[in-house]
C-alpha cells in the first residue's frame, strides 16, 4: 500500500513539475544549461587535479624542484575548472529561482482571479483562512521543489560524467566504486516512502493552522468580549502542536536517513582507496589515476543528494497544487454577456420572478416588483426574510437560481464584465474600512478630484466630522476603521458608494448606527442631489421607511405587499406590526424609566 501510495506521489509531483517545464521552458533550459556546466565542470576539476598530481607534484617530491610552465598550466587548469563552476552556480540558482516565483507568481495571480470570479455564494463555503492559504503557503509548497530541479536535472550529467570518466580512468576502481550504488537506492527509496506520508500531513496541517488563526484574530472582538481567549488560545495550541510535531517527525526522518545518504558514498571512497592502493603498488594504476577516481567518487554524492532533495519535496508539492486546483477548477464562476447600459440615469429596476436558495433552503419565492427611475423604494421585513439576499441579487453578488433582475431592461447576466458595478452600487450591513486614509477609502484608487470626495461626503453627512479629523481626509482610519464610531464608517461606506454617481443604490440597513435626523437628511440628499439614483433601502426604523416612495414588505421570502408607507400601515396587519414594534419598545421603555423616576423621588 505504501508503495503505491509513493508512487502515486511520484507521479502527481512529477506531473506538477511538467507543468512549470512547459510554462518556463526558456527560463528552465538556461537553468538546466548552468546547471550541467556546473556538473561537467565539477568532473573537469577532478581530471584536472589528477593531471596537477600527476605532473607537478609528485615531480615536485621526486626531484626536488617545480618547472614553473608545469606550474602554470596546473594553475590555469583548476582556477579555469573553478571559474567555469562558478558561472554554472550562479546561472542554475538565479534561473531556477526565476522560474520558481515566477510559477509561484502567476499561480497567486490565477487563485487571486479565481476568487474574484466566483460567485458569494462560492465563498461562503469556504472559511477565509483557507482561502487565505491557497494563495500563500500552498502556492509555495507547490512550486518549492522547482529550486532544486535544474541541479538536479543538470548533475545527471555529472553523475555520468563522472562515471564514464572513472571507468575510462580504472575499470577496476570503477566497478568497486559503483557496488555501493545499489544500497544508495534502496536508502532512497525507503527515504522517499518514509517521509511522503508525513510531509503530505504537515502540509495539511500548515493551512489548517493558517485557517484557526485568522479566525480568531478576525474575531478578535468576540473572543475577547465573551472572554473566549483561554479557549481560543487552547484551540490554536493544539492544532500548532499537532504541526509541530508532524514537522518533528519529518525532521527526525531526515536526521535519521541525511547521515546515511551522505555515509555511502564515503564508505565507497574507502573501499577505492583500499583496492587502489593494492592496484598502484602492482603498477596498475598511477597515483594521479588514483587521485581522480577517488575524487570523482566523493562527486556522486551530490547528484544523488540533489535528486533526493527534489524527491523530499514533492509530497508538498502535491498536497499544495492539489489545495489551489481545488480553487482553479471550482465550477460556478460567473458568465458575463456582452451588452452594455445606456448611459440614461437614474435607472429602472425590475426584479421578475426572483427565486434563491442556499442549498436546501429556499430564501427567496417568486419575488416581483418594480422601481421607476429615480424613486425611493423601501425593502421591509421580519429577520430572515431574505432582504440582505434580494441586495445582493440587485448587484449580483449572486445569481438567482430562477427568474432575473434587470437593469434598464437588461438582465444583468447578459451585461458584460464590470457593467453592473459601474450602474450599481451596494453598502451592506457589515461596514469595512481599510487601513488607509479617509481619502483612500471613499476613492479606492478611482482617480477623482477632491470636490467629488467632499460632495460625497457631504450627501452621506460626513464632512462635519472628517473636517474635524487631525489631517481631515487625509487621516488614517486604522485597520476596519477602528478609530471611528460605528455610524461614521457607515457615512464614510456610503460617500464611497456615491462618489461613483451610481445609478442604482442599494442600502443595505446602512444607516442603523446613525441617528434619525441624520439618516433623513441623507435620503433628502440623495434624493435632492443632481446625480440622483434610484435608490432600494433595506429598513427597519419608521422615520426612515416614511420617507420612501414606495414600500415592498417581504414576510417568509414572499413580496407580502407592496404600496406607500400610509397605505401598508392601513391593510397589512404585519407590516403594521413589524414597523410599529420598535416604536411601542421605545415607548414601554420610557414609561418605565419615569415610573422608576417617580419611586425614586416619592
Amino acid at each position: 500500500m505504501a508503495s503505491k501510495v509513493t508512487s502515486a506521489v511520484m507521479r502527481q509531483g512529477l506531473g506538477v513539475l511538467g507543468v512549470a517545464v512547459r510554462t518556463e521552458k526558456a527560463v528552465f533550459a538556461i537553468a538546466v544549461l548552468a546547471s550541467g556546466l556546473y556538473g561537467g565542470m565539477t568532473v573537469a576539476s577532478a581530471w584536472a587535479l589528477g593531471w596537477a598530481t600527476e605532473n607537478a607534484v609528485l615531480p615536485a617530491f621526486a626531484q626536488g624542484r617545480t618547472v614553473d610552465g608545469t606550474l602554470w598550466t596546473a594553475f590555469l587548469l583548476i582556477m579555469g575548472t573553478a571559474a567555469l563552476k562558478a558561472i554554472g552556480i550562479a546561472g542554475r540558482r538565479i534561473f531556477a529561482g526565476v522560474v520558481q516565483y515566477r510559477m509561484q507568481a502567476r499561480s497567486r495571480r490565477d487563485v487571486t482571479k479565481q476568487y474574484l470570479r466566483l460567485p458569494l455564494a462560492w465563498h461562503h463555503r469556504h472559511p477565509t483562512g483557507q482561502l487565505l492559504s491557497n494563495a500563500s503557503s500552498d502556492t509555495e509548497a507547490a512550486w518549492a521543489p522547482l529550486a532544486p530541479l535544474p541541479m538536479a536535472v543538470g548533475v545527471i550529467v555529472m553523475l555520468f560524467t563522472a562515471a564514464i570518466g572513472m571507468v575510462l580512468t580504472d575499470p577496476v576502481l570503477a566497478l568497486v566504486g559503483f557496488l555501493i550504488f545499489p544500497a544508495i537506492a534502496v536508502l532512497n527509496l525507503v527515504y522517499q516512502r518514509r517521509l511522503s506520508p508525513l510531509a503530505t500531513r504537515a502540509q495539511q496541517l500548515r493551512a489548517e493552522v493558517s485557517e484557526i488563526a485568522h479566525e480568531s484574530f478576525d474575531g478578535a472582538l468576540v473572543v475577547k468580549t465573551l472572554g473566549r481567549e483561554a479557549l481560543e488560545t487552547d484551540r490554536f495550541r493544539r492544532r500548532a502542536h499537532e504541526l509541530r510535531d508532524a514537522n518533528i517527525a519529518v525532521g527526525r526522518v531526515r536526521g535519521l536517513f541525511d547521515p546515511l545518504l551522505e555515509a555511502l558514498p564515503t564508505l565507497g571512497v574507502l573501499i577505492v582507496l583500499a583496492v587502489g592502493a593494492a592496484r598502484l603498488s602492482s603498477g596498475a594504476v598511477n597515483a594521479g589515476e588514483l587521485v581522480q577516481v577517488a575524487y570523482l567518487f566523493t562527486l556522486l554524492a551530490f547528484p544523488i543528494r540533489a535528486l533526493g532533495w527534489v524527491l523530499a519535496e514533492l509530497p508538498r508539492s502535491v498536497v499544495g497544487w492539489e489545495r489551489v486546483r481545488s480553487v482553479l477548477d471550482a465550477s460556478g464562476s460567473m458568465e458575463y454577456g456582452r451588452t452594455g447600459l445606456p448611459a440614461s440615469r437614474p435607472a429602472a429596476l425590475d426584479v421578475a420572478g426572483v427565486h434563491y436558495a442556499y442549498g436546501e433552503a429556499e430564501v427567496l419565492h417568486d419575488v416581483s416588483f418594480e422601481v421607476a427611475p429615480g424613486r425611493t423604494v423601501a425593502l421591509v421585513g421580519p429577520t430572515g426574510s431574505g432582504k440582505s439576499t434580494l441586495a445582493q441579487l440587485l448587484v449580483r453578488l449572486v445569481d438567482p437560481d430562477r427568474g432575473g433582475v434587470r437593469l434598464d431592461e437588461v438582465d444583468l447576466r447578459e451585461l458584460s464584465y464590470g457593467a453592473v458595478a459601474g450602474a450599481a452600487a451596494l453598502v451592506p450591513q457589515q461596514t469595512f474600512l481599510f487601513d488607509d486614509t479617509v481619502r483612500g477609502n471613499v476613492t479606492l484608487g478611482l482617480d477623482v478630484p477632491d470636490e467629488d470626495v467632499w460632495t460625497a461626503l457631504r450627501l452621506a453627512q460626513a464632512d462635519g466630522f472628517v473636517d474635524r479629523l487631525a489631517d481631515g481626509v487625509d487621516t488614517r482610519v486604522g485597520e476596519r476603521g477602528t478609530s471611528l464610531s460605528g455610524g461614521q464608517r457607515q457615512r464614510i461606506a456610503l460617500a464611497r458608494a456615491i462618489v461613483r454617481r451610481p445609478r442604482l443604490l442599494i442600502l443595505d440597513d446602512a444607516t442603523s448606527s446613525v441617528d434619525p435626523q441624520v439618516e433623513a437628511k441623507i435620503l433628502f440628499g440623495l434624493r435632492d442631489s443632481a446625480e440622483s439614483s434610484t435608490t432600494v433601502v433595506v429598513a427597519y426604523r419608521m422615520a426612515t421607511i416614511a420617507l420612501a416612495d414606495e414600500v415592498v414588505y417581504l414576510d417568509k421570502g414572499r413580496v407580502g405587499d407592496r404600496g406607500t408607507h400610509e397605505e401598508l400601515l392601513a391593510r397589512c396587519a404585519g407590516y403594521r406590526d413589524l414597523v410599529t414594534a420598535y416604536e411601542r419598545e421605545e415607548a414601554d421603555r420610557a414609561a418605565e424609566d419615569s415610573t422608576q423616576e417617580e419611586e425614586v423621588t416619592a
